[in-house]
């Protein structure tokens, strides 16, 4: 606890204002720090304080036109975090609350994901201040454009190869993909998540739903059990938290909310495959809000404000929209409720207090980090297809997927389980995605 103090007060003077950034590092801390002292190479090497300083901060201006003429002005960021293991991996946000801490955090956990995957893939964040809410398709693609102007002089396929997050989605890396082939006059693996008629993968929109998904299914798989028969509340209503309701139902679970960042659904009757595509049209072609399923579907509720986890018992949650919305008195209520297993879809999205109450109840927890690897590791598969100009076919991808997240769960195992038994998801991905980076930076020396 010493070492841990000592540790949090240096990164914290040295990065003031940033909460997210120093909640993100002291739970890996809280998990390294005991392991790191067993290991003196570790510590003599100071691999952890070497792991937060990102290797390169950009940030820029995004001057572009709105529809009516006028001049607009936003803030962009690349976070390169690490590349010990290869070129910096991770996706672009978009969101009217990015900022510098925001995205170090994001890079910072992005860089133990990638290495959970196997692949050789770094770490790195990016995004900016715009929000695509709202916003014409052409003024999305004058900023796309103006964002990838500055950008694409710091990525490449071999350097950094961004993707999608929250606010970009197939539209938003069509245009920036468009943007770099026109400055750079190559056709080049540089942003994953493309459409499949320019270099995307199969799979990859599913990927991270269905890898947490995937999770869930090994973690239940050790107590004997599986997703069959469970009921499931599910947050968000994007890109991860569609495809998880998709695969959830596929392997047997009713899954009975949605929401997005005005409030949620509860449908006790379960979002079958009729429900899911009205919520896939709902949200991405119409982009409209959640509350119209409750129009649509009269037999379900809505909760202005309000998200699923003290609203409806369930067995597993898959928290999926962003970070730090299920708080310490969701998780109790979701305990007191019976939750057996939660397995987070988005980055970060429990609270400290929260992630300490699954700890200590003993259930079967999965930090994003691990349970939500499949993305990129789906983006790394579109990364090594198109290093081979070849197109895998949606078997293949599946299988690799579900192979990917079956050996990081069972490296969660093999790092996290205790002399009682229990295996702690938390510690098992932590110190599991650190050593294969940390090996690495000791291998290449001081840089």
């Amino acid at each position: 606890m010493v070492a841990l103090k000592e540790f949090m007060d240096n990164l914290i003077a040295k990065n003031p204002g940033e909460p997210l950034f120093h909640q993100a590092v002291q739970e890996v801390a809280e998990s390294l720090l005991p392991y790191i002292q067993e290991h003196p190479e570790y510590e003599k090497a100071k691999i952890l304080e070497r792991m937060t300083e990102p290797e390169r901060v950009i940030i820029f201006r995004v001057p572009w036109i709105d529809d009516k003429g006028e001049f607009q002005i936003n803030r962009g960021f690349r976070v390169q975090m690490s590349s010990a293991i290869g070129p910096y991996k991770g996706g672009i946000r978009l969101h009217p609350s990015v900022n510098l801490g925001m995205l170090k955090f994001l890079a910072f956990e992005q860089v133990l994901k990638n290495s959970l995957t196997t692949l050789p893939m770094g770490g790195a964040k990016g995004g900016s201040d715009f929000d695509p809410k709202g916003k014409s398709d052409n003024e999305v693609m004058r900023f796309c454009q103006s964002f990838m102007t500055e950008l694409q002089r710091h990525v490449g396929a071999d350097t950094d190869v961004p993707a999608g997050d929250i606010g970009t989605g197939a539209r938003e890396v069509g245009f920036m993909f468009g943007q770099y082939k026109r400055l750079r006059n190559e056709f080049v693996g540089v942003l994953t998540g493309k459409g499949l008629e320019y270099g995307g993968s199969l799979i990859r929109p599913e990927a991270t739903g269905y890898g947490t998904t995937y999770f869930a299914q090994y973690m239940l798989a050790t107590k004997g059990d599986s997703l069959k028969g469970k009921r499931v509340a599910i947050s968000g209503s994007g890109n991860v938290a569609q495809y998880a309701v998709e695969k959830c139902t596929q392997l047997g679970a009713t899954v009975v909310s949605v929401s997005d960042s005005n409030g949620c659904i509860i449908d006790e009757a379960g979002i079958d495959a009729e429900k899911l595509a009205y919520i896939m049209d709902l949200k991405n072609v119409k982009r409209g809000r959640i509350k119209e399923y409750a129009s649509k579907y009269p037999s379900s509720k809505y909760y202005e404000g309000q998200r699923p986890w003290q609203l409806v018992k369930v067995d597993v949650a898959m928290p999926c929209a962003t970070q730090n919305e299920l708080s310490e008195a969701d998780a109790k209520a979701l305990l007191a409720n019976g939750v057996i297993c939660v397995a987070e879809g988005a980055n970060m999205p429990s609270e400290i207090g929260a992630v300490n109450a699954f700890l200590a109840a003993k259930i079967l927890y999965a930090p994003g980090k691990a349970s939500n690897a499949g993305g990129v590791a789906t983006s790394g598969l579109e990364m090594s297809q198109n290093s081979e100009r070849l197109s895998w076919t949606r078997e293949e991808v599946d299988q690799k997927l579900q192979r990917i997240m079956k050996d990081i769960h069972d490296n969660c195992v093999k790092y996290g389980t205790g002399a009682d038994g229990v295996v702690n998801y938390v510690k098992g991905a932590n110190i599991a995605g650190f050593v294969k980076v940390a090996n690495a930076m000791l291998a290449q020396g001081l840089v």
